[in-house]
């Protein structure tokens, strides 16, 4: 007979007169059937406590009133199910009156001790002393969890009953209980107060809870059964030291692998900084490395102790695309590893030497030699470590700051001059507007062929802009928007490549427009006698005033502008075009030949790697970036604001959509246009014959919602500047 049985036999004895009679396998102690008597009623629970003790004892040997006070009129437990809960528990052959040993006393007293299991349980009961719950009680906590509250009452079931409450399957509800209250949490200080809503949602809860597999870790799996410890507690199974040999129980490979690692020897030689599984993989918010949760995730865990090396692979294409919910590109553990990052010195690091290009070929296949000199943290400021990097950042710099600080003046000056002309002559001012408004007698300056290109451009330049700007300012939340209303970083790509395509398409036929008109005027290029190519003639027609190249006679030009913004000289005159539709000429040709041989390099790493260096990447982005930034901030303020901003073209100037200026606003601007064409008698050659009037309802509105659109791009733009100018930006 055990321990307890013999126990049970004696108290019952005592105090019931029952003698003990042995128990077949499987029956309950009959010795407990005395108090089922009482307890086995359904309504004993609902009895009031004198109620109650009228089935034992006399009125008279009641308790007073005072000592019954705040004595509910139920309690819970009174009542035992026999049929449905107490016969199929692990207790049903030990007696009452072991757990229950004030119960000896009749009447009851009218409080009774909680059951004592670590009379049989005594090993439980010491690990359970040194556990957070046994000293939350002891520090006088009435939430922590005893005994009963994991295990049941008077239905404690086997752990391996899959009806148990400590069974592998319904212990995370079990302990979720307490561990998914929140309030409850916060209020008695526990660390992580929705540990068990987190584990639900993980990994390891999904494999468990949802697909019912047992070799997945439940709770007590990590943080033991009785003697659960805080986690600062150096013998808990969840101190930090301890973390790894309590993942490697299932994942023996990988603690292996990790004990090799620079993390793993680090934590070894007892350096703090050696992170641990839950430094990377959290504690119960664990998920699968494949997901593109982890994988964006896993950048900022890398960086909370490599701070300096994510901010730098943030400026890369791979850095700016993760952050932006991409997945599929270069995380840090693609290059470095999972659990085996080693330093690239050793032989068996996968950026070793002897490795780098293979870890390469991973996600580019047909890398050479030369791909894997691309620098994956490259800092631009650093002089000492990358001069090239450095000096075409500074490059960059001076050209933005220049032509932004050129420009600028610029436009104040003339924005300023054109408002206080229009306050001191306010109704000369209408009425040149008006008059160029009436006036019918129109002229040719952009043919129908050109005004497609523009079309073109404005498209082109739009969507490019659109899908380029979010990727460069990553980190705005209108940037994440924008990706996400494209429907993702890999389609916002795709239109990016679109755009790119379109760019060069227009371009090209540009230049074979020009080729063409050269060979139908080659006439023209030679000598009327001779017949012979005169170079003279070709100079003059490549920079005859027909044509918007830069001659000597702009800076004269330019200066005379100035001067009239200051009111020291009259208006100046212009021919065809005026400089700064030159420089918004040739500032196409450098845009293009600058952002698209660096976009190519960026769109087609692997073959340009195959004659250029790697770090030529890292060149190509830091121009492509600088150089896109300059042409949109150039567009959506300088060029709006030239052709269609000033005063005396506002609110647009829809000359590239017509193509025909009116012989008011040549007289009044262009004066030395229209009398050279009168003076060689080719304005006859250049007036309009066609009906604008058709095609004005559908230009006038596109013109004005690409102004729209590039004002809005140009304020999301100067918002995230301002963001990083403020800190708030990377």
């Amino acid at each position: 007979m055990t321990r307890d049985r013999l126990i049970s036999a004696i108290l019952v004895a005592v105090v019931g007169g029952v003698a003990p009679t042995a128990a077949g396998q499987g029956d309950d102690a009959p010795e407990n059937r005395r108090c089922l008597d009482c307890h086995g009623q359904p309504h004993i629970a609902q009895l009031s406590p004198r109620d109650r003790r009228t089935m034992v004892t006399l009125y008279d040997q009641f308790p007073s009133e005072q000592a019954l006070a705040g004595e509910p009129a139920t309690r819970p437990g009174l009542y035992i199910e026999y049929d449905q809960v107490y016969r199929f528990s692990v207790h049903r052959q030990v007696a009452c009156v072991a757990c229950h040993q004030d119960c000896l006393e009749l009447p009851h007293p009218p409080r009774l001790e909680p059951a004592r299991c670590g009379d049989c349980h005594g090993q439980v009961q010491e690990e359970y002393d040194q556990s957070v719950h046994a000293r939350a009680i002891k520090g006088g906590d009435e939430f922590a969890a005893h005994c009963a509250d994991c295990h049941g009452t008077h239905d404690i079931l086997s752990s391996r009953n899959p009806q148990s409450r400590t069974y592998k399957l319904r212990l995370p509800y079990t302990c979720a209980s307490c561990h998914s209250n929140q309030a409850l949490m916060e209020a008695t200080g526990v660390h992580q107060p929705l540990a068990a809503d987190h584990y639900a949602d993980s990994m390891h809860g999904h494999f468990l809870l949802d697909q019912g597999l047992l070799a997945a870790p439940s709770c007590n799996d990590c943080h033991g059964v009785h003697d659960i410890r805080n986690a600062e507690d150096p013998a808990s199974t969840i101190h930090k030291d301890n973390v790894p040999q309590t993942c490697g129980g299932c994942h023996t490979a990988v603690q292996e692998t990790y004990a090799r690692s620079t993390h793993g020897l680090l934590l070894a030689a007892g350096d703090e900084r050696g992170p641990v599984c839950t430094t990377c993989h959290t504690a119960h918010e664990i998920t699968r490395p494949g997901e593109t949760a982890f994988q964006v995730a896993s950048q900022a865990l890398c960086g909370n102790c490599h701070a300096d090396r994510l901010s730098h692979y943030r400026e890369t294409f791979h850095g700016k695309a993760m952050a932006l919910g991409l997945p599929s590109v270069a995380g840090c553990h693609d290059c470095h590893g999972h659990h085996d990052i080693l330093p690239a010195s050793d032989p068996a690091s996968r950026l070793s030497d002897e490795n780098r290009l293979e870890t390469c070929r991973k996600c580019h296949p047909k890398a050479g030699g030369n791909f894997a000199g691309f620098i994956a943290h490259a800092d631009h400021t650093d002089r000492h470590n990358y001069p090239v990097l450095f000096w075409t950042f500074v490059l960059m710099t001076a050209i933005i700051v220049g032509t932004f600080a050129f420009f600028g003046l610029h436009t104040i000056m003339w924005f300023a001059h054109g408002i206080v002309a229009r306050l001191q002559n306010p109704a000369a001012f209408r009425e040149a507007r008006a008059a160029a408004a009436r006036d019918t007698e129109e002229f040719v300056k952009f043919r129908p062929f050109d005004r497609f290109l523009h079309v073109l451009v404005v498209l082109s330049f739009l969507l490019l802009v659109a899908t380029g700007m979010p990727l460069k300012f990553y980190y705005t939340g209108w940037a994440q928007w924008m990706v996400g209303l494209m429907g993702g970083l890999e389609m916002a790509g795709f239109l990016h490549r679109v755009g790119a395509i379109v760019t060069f398409g227009y371009f090209a036929l540009h230049l074979g427009s020009l080729v063409t008109r050269a060979v139908r005027n080659r006439r023209d290029l030679q000598d009327p006698q001779t017949g012979k190519f005169r170079i003279k003639r070709l100079l003059a027609a490549l920079f005859g005033p027909d044509m918007p190249v830069f001659t000597h006679r702009d800076i004269a030009e330019w200066w005379s502008h100035q001067k009239w913004f200051l009111g020291r000289g009259p208006r100046p005159q212009f021919d065809k075009w005026s400089y700064w539709e030159k420089f918004d000429y040739f500032a196409v040709f450098w845009g293009v030949a600058v952002i698209g041989v660096s976009g190519l390099v960026m769109w087609f790493p692997e073959a340009f790697t195959r004659v250029l260096p790697g770090w030529i990447i890292n060149v190509a982005l830091i121009v492509h970036s600088d150089e896109a930034l300059l042409a949109a901030g150039f567009i959506f303020t300088f060029h709006f604001f030239n052709s269609h901003f000033r005063p005396d073209k506002f609110p647009m100037d829809p000359v590239i959509f017509s193509g025909r200026v009116s012989r008011t606003e040549m007289l009044h601007e262009r004066r030395r246009w229209y009398d050279r064409l009168v003076a060689t008698n080719r304005l006859e050659d250049i007036r309009y014959r066609d009906e604008w009037s058709q095609w004005k309802r559908v230009m006038h509105p596109l013109g004005f919602i690409a102004l729209v659109i590039g004002l809005v791009l140009l304020v999301l733009i100067i918002v995230a500047m301002g963001s990083r100018l403020v800190g708030a930006g990377p």
